[in-house]
């Protein structure tokens, strides 16, 4: 266990200088990584090499903002009107998106984790997610990080079911991806992707797919571009390597880059632009979050995974820089 803890009254504190409104900071380091993770959403809270970040990060105190760096389950994106049918049951969950009328970005986000295993470049956190009225399933959650000074972070997700009924699940990770020290329309994206989920404008919820042809503002099968291009889609048909892998790169003029690769239990990859009203806020990382269903999966049904009592699932994905 790391000491960026103090005790008060038989309270633990984060001591000064970490995410205090978050619970304990751990820090790995491997080479010339090191990775920050709060216990709160098993958050990372920070990525970096050789002291440049490569992450967005949040504040040092107050809650997440944005969701950068979250763990996303029980399902990720969103649930349109946060109501859905499983089984027979129909199922009413908060809508914590409320000017959207959507419930955003799964139950986990905010949630304390435990630390099950603590070492310089190794982490384990657990959380056990109770039945509610919105979820009326029992799931444990582990979140292991391992980071490597070659290939940079991993992040395994594992959820296993410890109830009496199949649970629907979906997972994804939500880091803001920082290229260089340029400005985001001046990056570079390249993945590839064949088919885009077309989605409403006010609600963001999906109405149907659409080839990413040849050329088009969305190929980036090649390195392009991002301009001033606006982005806040979520992808299918991914190109991968011969071991599954799908990957994204992200690369700044001067030449440095993030890249991050998730396996096949990932089919569908989410990108946004980080668009947002306030200046300080808008276009300072790309959001990319390779994902196990897409939006609105728990009303669709698309790739939503059925979790039977006593299994397992898991999703992996690795971030690295230069």
């Amino acid at each position: 266990m790391n000491d960026s803890t103090t005790t008060t009254a038989g309270i633990e504190l984060p001591v000064e200088g970490t995410p205090r409104d978050r619970g304990e900071l751990f820090r790995l380091t491997a080479g010339s990584y090191s990775a920050e993770i709060s216990a709160v959403g098993a958050t990372l809270e920070g990525l970096s090499i050789d002291g440049r970040d490569l992450l967005v990060r949040s504040p040092e105190t107050g809650p997440m903002q944005f969701y950068r760096g979250a763990i996303v389950a029980p399902w990720p994106n969103r649930i349109g009107d946060g109501a859905y049918t499983w089984d027979g049951q129909e199922i009413q969950t908060a809508l914590t998106e409320p000017e959207r009328g959507n419930a955003l970005h799964g139950l986990v986000s905010f949630q304390l984790f435990t630390p099950v295993t603590v070492a310089e470049d190794e982490l384990v956190l657990s959380t056990r997610l109770f039945p509610s009225t919105g979820y009326p399933f029992h799931l444990l959650l582990s979140v292991h990080y391992a980071l490597d000074p070659e290939e940079g972070l991993t992040t395994t997700v594992t959820a296993r079911n410890l109830g009496e009924q199949d649970a629907p699940y979906g997972v994804c990770p939500h880091p803001y991806l920082v290229a260089g020290t340029e400005p985001l329309n001046t990056w570079s994206l390249q993945v590839e992707a064949a088919t885009v989920l077309t989605v409403t404008e006010d609600r963001l919820l999906p109405i149907g797919t659409a080839p990413v042809e040849p050329g088009s503002e969305f190929d980036f099968r090649s390195a392009k571009v991002l301009g001033e291009l606006f982005i806040d889609h979520a992808f299918t048909d991914l190109g991968r390597d011969e071991k599954g892998q799908l990957t994204v790169t992200v690369t700044a003029p001067g030449g440095t880059g993030v890249q991050l690769a998730a396996g096949p239990e990932c089919p569908w990859l989410q990108v946004h632009t980080g668009d947002r009203p306030e200046p300080e806020n808008d276009r300072l990382g790309l959001a990319v979050e390779p994902m196990t269903c897409p939006p609105d999966a728990f009303r669709s049904g698309t790739d939503v995974v059925r979790l039977r009592p006593g299994a397992e699932h898991a999703a992996a994905w690795t971030l690295r820089g230069w």
